[in-house]
């Protein structure tokens, strides 16, 4: 029976990720529209929708790397909740997220050494930091500490499949706009709430279906 449920998901490996890609196209529909009480509403379901594909399309829902990979999903949808209202709470949450994701890649998912050109995130750390340092005030230090995780963690990334790496660097894309739109509201980024958003779906998602397809082949080789 267990074998047969593992043919059937690895047989429609998109099935599992419908509610993501419905919930998410409403959501940034929502913000081109300037629906705001409709975007409010659909983005604390953002996460819970993909935390139901990655249990949906896990061979082994049990393994450790789906559970990590849920928690992490719990820590951001908590981070999705309290930012807009309490910025530094959600900022540890998202902390706790990215501290996940890095154990998840360096300890389940990494299949190569770092690549070179993460040295990249590196560059993009200091870069960032000197823009927008002066500007945070009391939150300098928990921004550096922030920024420093999530490089990291785009770091490790580079260790992973292609889909994962991909997701660590639109992870860091995503938080960097966030950064500078409130920091530098002046930068006058188009559309920023709507590039947040959609660079954040993409990692997550990303990042969740290099998890799936990297379980799929342990078991399949198991």
């Amino acid at each position: 029976m267990e074998k047969s449920r593992t043919t059937v998901r690895s047989a429609s490996p998109v099935v599992p990720f419908l509610p993501i890609i419905v919930v998410g196209l409403i959501h940034l529909g929502a913000i081109l529209l300037s629906l705001h009480g409709l975007a409010e509403w659909t983005k604390p379901l953002l996460m819970p929708a993909l935390a139901t594909g990655l249990i949906w399309g896990a061979p082994q829902r049990r393994s450790p790397a789906i559970v990590l990979g849920v928690v992490a999903l719990f820590f951001s949808w908590v981070g999705d909740v309290t930012i807009p209202w309490w910025f530094v709470v959600g900022l540890v949450f998202f902390l706790l997220a990215h501290i996940t994701y890095l154990v998840l890649f360096v300890s389940r998912l990494a299949v190569r050494r770092v690549q070179w050109w993460a040295i990249a995130y590196v560059v993009w750390l200091v870069v960032l930091l000197m823009i927008l340092g002066p500007h945070t005030g009391s939150l300098l230090v928990p921004v550096i500490a922030y920024g420093i995780v999530l490089s990291a963690m785009a770091a490790f990334a580079s260790r992973c499949n292609r889909w994962v790496a991909w997701g660590g660097a639109l992870f860091v894309v995503s938080d960097s706009l966030l950064a500078i739109n409130r920091f530098l509201p002046d930068a006058g980024i188009p559309l920023a709430d709507f590039l947040i958003m959609v660079t954040y779906i993409a990692a997550q998602t990303l990042i969740v279906w290099g998890l799936l397809r990297h379980e799929r082949a342990r078991a399949a080789t198991a």
